[in-house]
């Protein structure tokens, strides 16, 4: 693949299963009318063809092949939330008496899921907003966004314009301790990876803590950037 999805892709998924005789179960999902009170209509299939892949012992092979992002811990996560959604919807139909409100920890997990790809998706196309001359790595079929290392992957690899290697680490809500040390080791596969060292981190937070401050003082080549969302409305006539 030319680029690492943050959503399992529903469309591979049906061409893979329809490729190891599960044409007519990928039919069934794919042209499923779901009729409930929650919205995640995507996500409900999701949870079907994950429940299918583990039958059939297909899901490791699919994740390795088309979705290797959910191999990290949150990939795990939202694995298990679209399953779960199918045993939800199965006691919905079945009328049980199902509470079809996501609680809120659910919620929080679905909506941080979506906004980190934007986060990562609007930095990743608008490097210049971070530093005049970044440009996002590439080579060969690889790129640098979820670009993958021995222990994880790096949100966001750039190239600045004295061609080293720039580290982005991505957080959502506040920055802290962890993620400058989870930023070293990154720079340091970099470093001994790809050449031309020594390489420069970014911690890009919505907040960023003292202590994570305090600690970047006592570091060479990492930088610490703050994001803010703003939202306009047009009336349209």
């Amino acid at each position: 693949m030319s680029e690492i999805r943050k959503v399992l892709p529903l469309k591979e998924a049906y061409a893979f299963g329809e490729q190891y005789d599960l044409a007519k179960e990928i039919a069934e999902i794919r042209d499923l009318e779901i009729e409930w009170d929650l919205s995640y209509t995507s996500s409900l299939r999701r949870g079907y063809i994950i429940a299918l892949f583990k039958k059939h012992n297909l899901l490791d092979q699919f994740i390795e092949q088309y979705w290797p992002v959910g191999k990290q811990p949150w990939g795990s996560q939202k694995t298990n939330f679209w399953f779960n959604l199918v045993d939800r919807y199965k006691d919905f139909l079945s009328g049980k008496g199902v509470d079809l409100e996501l609680d809120e920890d659910e919620i929080e997990s679905e909506q941080a899921f979506a906004a980190e790809s934007d986060l990562r998706d609007f930095l990743a196309n608008n490097l210049d907003c971070v530093e005049p001359g970044l440009t996002l790595y590439a080579k060969d079929d690889q790129k640098g966004i979820e670009f993958p290392v021995d222990d994880g992957r790096i949100d966001i690899l750039a190239i600045d314009k004295n061609a080293k290697h720039i580290v982005f680490e991505l957080k959502l809500a506040r920055g802290r301790n962890k993620a400058l040390g989870q930023l070293l080791y990154y720079m340091a596969w970099v470093d001994k990876h790809l050449g031309n060292a020594p390489c420069r981190g970014i911690i890009v937070a919505k907040e960023i803590s003292d202590d994570l401050i305090l600690a970047v003082n006592r570091v060479q080549g990492v930088s610490l950037f703050k994001y803010s969302l703003s939202v306009s409305v047009e009336r349209v006539k």
